[in-house]
């Protein structure tokens, strides 16, 4: 009988989809990268995925956010995010927490309770936490590296922490991990060097943006385009699926 799998089926093996209907997946910042994990994921037949955002859907997100639409403006990600997964797959659970990641918040969840977890979040402070959370409950993760002021979709690679070089965030984890003793890190990463661009100061606590949130001092940000996040999402979701489906043939 033909279901809406089967094409991913003919490539993923037999039994695979009921295995991806298993498991249970976190995904932590569902923007420009994160929201193209969530829509691959869905799309595979992932049967749980953990939605964590605090963040609203706002102008500056349509040139790089699956999620953001006109009619989406003003809404809260994970609401957004939660109807289209439905849409996609009517039988899919979806768990939301409208919630910032930080050190203060990580006690809000147990990873003994994920099959996968996914860093798309883009503070040094809260990806560190989030890998040490990982790392103590012994759950999978990797962790995206910087996707800002790049042009070249083709150059993220899968790699190491360790293996990783020219990405300034990357630069940045490494150093901070080995501290911590952390000894491997899955990440995406781009060896194309950021370009110069003209930063742009954006602060307007009327405005729900992750470029905006409300009481925070006002930051500079970025360039972006359609492409890049999307490529480094799709990215990552593929290596969960490949490692996913690995890890039940052991």
């Amino acid at each position: 009988m033909q279901s809406q799998f089967s094409r991913s089926e003919m490539l993923f093996g037999s039994g695979s989809i009921e295995r991806l209907a298993a498991c249970r997946i976190a995904i932590f910042g569902i923007g420009g990268v994160g929201g193209y994990v969530v829509e691959a994921l869905s799309r595979s037949g992932i049967g749980t995925l953990d939605l964590i955002d605090d963040d609203r859907v706002a102008l500056s997100n349509l040139n790089r956010q699956i999620i953001a639409l006109h009619s989406t403006l003003g809404q809260r990600k994970v609401d957004v995010a939660e109807a289209r997964c439905r849409d996609i797959n009517p039988d899919i659970i979806i768990n939301k927490f409208a919630v910032f990641y930080t050190p203060q918040t990580s006690s809000c969840f147990d990873f003994r309770n994920y099959d996968y977890v996914v860093d798309c979040i883009d503070t040094v402070t809260g990806k560190i936490q989030l890998i040490l959370q990982a790392q103590q409950s012994g759950t999978p993760v990797i962790s995206s590296m910087g996707a800002g002021n790049k042009m070249d979709p083709s150059l993220f690679r899968i790699a190491d922490i360790y293996e990783t070089s020219v990405d300034p965030l990357a630069r940045v984890m490494r150093h901070e991990l080995k501290k911590r003793g952390v000894p491997r890190l899955k990440v995406v990463y781009s060896t194309e060097p950021p370009l110069s661009v003209q930063l742009q100061e954006h602060y307007d606590d009327s405005l729900p943006d992750s470029e905006s949130r409300p009481g925070n001092p006002k930051r500079c940000f970025p360039g972006s385009n359609a492409f890049v996040p999307a490529s480094a999402g799709l990215l990552i979701a593929s290596e969960i699926i490949k490692d996913l489906l690995l890890s039940s043939q052991r």
